[in-house]
């Protein structure tokens, strides 16, 4: 009993102790609340930021509606301030910023980039890629910051073996890269699911139990565990802080939201409540058992809710196109992982406890 309600404690600590609001002294929850039109709401565009790969860019790639640029994120108690962009980099001055995972972790990552260069575009830039490492590091060098991403889709370890390519649910070889980042934001669930040609292994592998196959739900639990130890095991707290990113979601099945309409093409605007008819992914709920369990402080950047009601924000035919199809799973930018960073600002901005 003991053991379930340090489980417990852990979780509030996780999820709570970083949304103590300076000002009011009470808490502030980032992700209840709601989306509202707002006409004078922007960030950047592709003009002001040309870092953002062809997928994202809805814009350039023909979308026609503006509107899904106009949604402000409001939650439910408490203010949100807006990003600044000069007091991030100061903040982090000398300091190094790690994404680590799969494409989403891309869309975040890209997001962040231009959230800062397009508020100081005279700034010096310099942007190297490691393919060995799949390591890609964007740095603002007048402020010596780092804005990194690692590659990571599964967090654990794809290795190839005599017997084929073998996902190690136990293994994680490539959290050496991780060590020196200041600040890390990760992120694992897109890939689970997939099977067939996009499937990237063949076997997976638990100690010395290798199988063709498992359910998958219960091999993305393995895996975050085995992440979650490796926390426990390597961060020192007083000099990295933790984040994950969550559960981005998709919008592929209209029905979800109470329309016929079997993907995300042609939404102009979120849906305009604080809850998502068709529910959570539950996914999220495996994450925050996971979370519950460890020990070291990881802030849960908990953003499934308030991206689930965004059915308008994803690229649909305005990614890549016909190359790759209907794409309601990642997000336009400008757009909403916009969000996610301008709420990962207001958190790293509160006091330390």
């Amino acid at each position: 009993m003991a053991s379930r309600w340090k489980g417990v404690t852990a979780l509030l600590f996780v999820i709570h102790i970083h949304l103590s609001n300076a000002k009011g002294g009470g808490s502030c929850d980032f992700f209840s609340g709601n989306w509202a039109y707002d006409a004078s709401y922007a960030t950047y565009n592709q003009t002001t930021c040309p870092f953002v790969q062809k997928e994202f860019n809805c814009q350039r790639n023909g979308r026609p509606d503006l509107n899904y640029l106009k949604y402000r994120w409001q939650p439910r108690a408490c203010p949100l301030q807006r990003f600044n962009a000069k007091d991030f980099l100061q903040r982090f001055k000398g300091k190094s910023i790690m994404f680590v995972g799969d494409s989403l972790s891309r869309n975040q990552w890209q997001s962040l980039k231009c959230l800062l260069y397009s508020s100081v575009p005279n700034a010096r830039v310099n942007e190297t890629y490691l393919g060995q490492e799949d390591v890609t590091t964007f740095t603002f060098l007048d402020y010596g910051v780092k804005i990194m991403l690692h590659r990571s889709v599964y967090l654990v370890d794809v290795v190839w073996e005599k017997i084929g390519k073998v996902l190690k649910l136990d293994s994680i070889q490539g959290g050496k890269l991780w060590m020196e980042a200041d600040m890390l934001i990760f992120n694992t669930w897109h890939w689970w699911n997939r099977r067939g040609p996009t499937q990237p292994w063949d076997y997976i592998q638990i100690g010395n139990q290798v199988l063709k196959d498992m359910d998958r739900m219960k091999a993305f639990e393995i895996a975050l565990t085995t992440w979650a130890r490796w926390v426990d095991s390597n961060i020192d707290p007083t000099k990295t802080r933790v984040f994950f990113q969550g559960i981005s979601p998709s919008h592929y099945n209209g029905t979800d939201w109470g329309e016929l309409r079997a993907t995300c093409l042609g939404q102009e605007q979120p849906l305009l409540g604080s809850t998502y008819p068709g529910g959570l992914p539950a996914a999220l709920a495996v994450l925050k058992q996971v979370l519950s369990n460890i020990e070291k402080p990881v802030t849960l950047l908990d953003i499934t809710n308030l991206s689930i009601l965004r059915k308008d924000g994803h690229p649909s035919i305005y990614g890549l196109g016909g190359v790759a199809g209907m794409d309601c799973s990642h997000w336009c930018l400008a757009g909403v992982p916009d969000t996610w960073n301008q709420i990962l600002y207001n958190l790293i901005t509160l006091p330390q406890h």
